[in-house]
C-alpha cells in the first residue's frame, strides 16, 4: 500500500533538539524516518540511533536513511529498553533523545493492522507483530475488572464498565474477533445522545486497547525515568504527545526535573535542578501544518535540556 507520511512539527522538533554535527542522537520512534532523516542530514560526522518495534517501519526506513549516509543504527525494539540497547553497543551518553508518541499513518491506514474502527479487520493493534498479545486476545481473555480498568485509565472512557460488561457477555456466545464486531458492541452500549456527538463512539475504547496491547504507558514512564540520565550536558529530551494522558505524564515529569523547590528566603535550601525547561507551554502545530496534515491537531511538543556543567 502507498502512504503519505507527514512528520509532525518537524522544524520545531529539530530546532529544539539543537542538532549539531559530530553529536549522537536517538530517535525512539523511527516510523517512516521523517524526523530521523532530518537529523541525519545535519550530522554527517555524528551518529543516529533509531528504535522501532515495527519491523515494517525499519525495513522501509533503512534504504531511505542509507541515501543520506551510513552513520546510523536501527534497533528493532521498544524504546522502553533504550538504556540497555544503547549500553550493549557501548553507548552510555547521548546528545539528544526524541520521541513522537503518535501511531504512524501507515500503521493506522493499513486495515490489516486492526488499529482503525473505520475498517473491518482482525482485532490486532500490535506495533510489534512478533509479540503474542493482540487486541483480540485481550478482549476475549481479560477479566471484567481488567477491561474496565483499561477503558477507564487508558481511554478515559466514561462508559468503561458497561462496555467491558457487554464485551464479556458477547464473548460468552462467540469470540470477538474483528474491529467491526467490537464497534457494534460499543455502539449498543452508548446512549442516543452519546452516539449523536461529534467523533466516533469507539475512538476512546480503541485507543485504550491499543495502549494496553503495546504497553505504551509503561514505555513512556520508562523513557521519562531513564532518558534524562542518558543526556550529556547540553543534551535535549524532546517528546511529542497526542493524548492528554501522555501529555500529563511528560509535563509532570519535566516539571519535577526542572522546577526548583525550597525556601526563597534561604537560597541555600533551594534544590538545584540539573535540567531546564525549553517549553514553558507545549508547542503545537502551525496553521500551515494543520492545513496539510489534520492529524497533527492534538500534538503537543515539550522539551528539557540538561544544564551545562559549571567550569
Amino acid at each position: 500500500m502507498s502512504f503519505t507520511h507527514f512528520p509532525v512539527m518537524l522544524k520545531e522538533s529539530i530546532s529544539l533538539l539543537d542538532v549539531r554535527d559530530g553529536k549522537t542522537y536517538v530517535d525512539c520512534t523511527l516510523g517512516r524516518a521523517g524526523h530521523s532523516s532530518a537529523i541525519l542530514h545535519l550530522i554527517p560526522h555524528g551518529q543516529l540511533i533509531a528504535f522501532d518495534s515495527d519491523i515494517e517501519a525499519l525495513n522501509e526506513s533503512k534504504p531511505k536513511l542509507a541515501q543520506i549516509g551510513d552513520n546510523f543504527t536501527l534497533i528493532h525494539s521498544n524504546f522502553a529498553y533504550l538504556a540497555g540497547e544503547l549500553a550493549s553497543r557501548g553507548i552510555t551518553k547521548v546528545d539528544g533523545i526524541f520521541a513522537d508518541l503518535g501511531v504512524s499513518s501507515p500503521q493506522f491506514d493499513d486495515p490489516a493492522r486492526g488499529f482503525s474502527y473505520r475498517e473491518d479487520a482482525p482485532l490486532d493493534m500490535r506495533m510489534d507483530q512478533s509479540q503474542s498479545l493482540t487486541a483480540a486476545k485481550l478482549v476475549n481473555e481479560a477479566s471484567l475488572a481488567d477491561l474496565t480498568k483499561i477503558f477507564r485509565d487508558y481511554g478515559e472512557e466514561k462508559d468503561a464498565y458497561p462496555i467491558a460488561k457487554a464485551i464479556v457477555k458477547a464473548r460468552g456466545k462467540a469470540p470477538v474477533q474483528t474491529t467491526f464486531q467490537l464497534v457494534e458492541i460499543i455502539k449498543k452500549v452508548k446512549s442516543p445522545k452519546e452516539l449523536s456527538k461529534k467523533g466516533h463512539p469507539a475512538k476512546q475504547a480503541f485507543q485504550a486497547l491499543r495502549i494496553a496491547v503495546n504497553h505504551e504507558e509503561e514505555a513512556l514512564e520508562k523513557l521519562l525515568e531513564v532518558g534524562p540520565s542518558l543526556l550529556n550536558p547540553g543534551g535535549v529530551l524532546a517528546i511529542i504527545s497526542f493524548m492528554s494522558l501522555d501529555d500529563r505524564l511528560v509535563k509532570n515529569r519535566f516539571k519535577e526535573l526542572c522546577i526548583e523547590e525550597g525556601s526563597r528566603h534561604l537560597p541555600s535550601l533551594l534544590e538545584k535542578k540539573q535540567f531546564e525547561l525549553l517549553t514553558r507551554k507545549p508547542i503545537t502545530a502551525s496553521p500551515e501544518e494543520l492545513a496539510e496534515n489534520r492529524r497533527s491537531l492534538p500534538a503537543k511538543l515539550r522539551a528539557i535540556r540538561k544544564k551545562e556543567e559549571n567550569p
